[in-house]
């Protein structure tokens, strides 16, 4: 016997809420239907997929790898039905992924295009952190993400523009004075950044080599406006993308924020599909929506 849809959608539902009560309420099945198809399921693999304990029901390592493969197969099949019975693209509803340095100053636009030329589609967005779109991606709850591309291999890319970096000091920082910082202005300062799950991290690690610069774990974000404040106490220098610098930051009394200059100094950001999913037109129209969006921005837009 293989794993039925449902019996899949039952795994699932037991890992999201950790309870094999609350999951047979929310699928409207009966308790002991429930555990007794997952049982099932259990005893054909001969694995034992979940654990019941004081704190709940845990799936164990060969569960959590069956949850993971299960969202894929669902997510599949949901999106074959979309396809086959919708004449809209990506089945009539796009589930985009976004960093959310980016999301805010970009996709507004990027919107109002798709429903001016799509009206009838539904675009699901969430920002995430670099590796929480990278999981997205591969289980199949993203149609499509915009990252950096080097942290979501066996992906189709399509780069869309180069993100310029700024830094953000505190009025009487000496930066503050500078018109454009240079590497040999980030010798021996304190570099602010987001944590290590955004790409951002790993590039202002990068510069603080090539310039003398520290990065101290003391000083990780959560986000880009933690980042400020931050630098506004006088902790540090912010290293920020460009659509946050020239959207965001700039408007802030409290920072003084200049164009940062040195090799390196720049984030590529693509749009991303996953590498099981064919290129049709809908693909070529978010593309060229989202490079004109950039452009009107003042973007250094990647031209196919």
């Amino acid at each position: 016997m293989r794993p039925t849809l449902r019996q899949l959608e039952y795994i699932v539902a037991v890992h999201q809420l950790g309870s094999f009560s609350l999951a047979a309420d929310t699928l409207h099945v009966s308790q002991p239907s429930l555990s007794s198809q997952v049982a099932a399921v259990e005893a054909d693999l001969g694995v034992r997929l979940f654990q019941r304990g004081r704190g709940g029901t845990q799936a164990t390592a060969k569960g959590l790898e069956c949850v993971h493969r299960a969202r894929r197969i669902l997510a599949e099949v949901e999106n074959l039905r979309s396809v086959l019975t919708s004449a809209l693209p990506f089945g009539g509803r796009l589930r985009l992924g976004v960093l959310p340095s980016i999301g805010p100053y970009l996709l507004p636009q990027v919107m109002h295009s798709l429903h001016r030329d799509q009206p009838d589609l539904r675009v699901v967005v969430r920002e995430e952190n670099t590796l929480s779109l990278d999981e997205g991606i591969r289980n199949g709850r993203f149609d499509a993400i915009i990252s950096t591309p080097e942290d979501h291999p066996n992906t189709w890319q399509h780069p869309l523009f180069t993100e310029a970096l700024w830094v953000a000091v505190t009025t009487d920082h000496p930066i503050a004075a500078l018109e454009c910082v240079g590497a040999a202005d980030l010798a021996g300062q304190r570099l602010l950044t987001l944590d290590t799950g955004h790409r951002l991290a790993r590039i202002v690690y990068g510069l603080a080599g090539l310039s003398g610069g520290i990065v101290s774990d003391d000083y990780e974000g959560t986000s880009l406006d933690s980042i400020l404040l931050m630098a506004a106490t006088g902790a540090g220098v912010a290293v920020l993308p460009d659509l946050f610098a020239r959207r965001q930051a700039v408007h802030r009394k409290e920072v003084v924020v200049r164009p940062l200059v040195m090799p390196d100094a720049n984030r590529g950001i693509s749009l991303l599909f996953p590498r099981d999913q064919p290129a049709d037109d809908s693909h070529d129209h978010l593309i060229g929506a989202i490079r004109d969006a950039a452009r009107s921005l003042d973007l250094a837009v990647s031209e196919p």
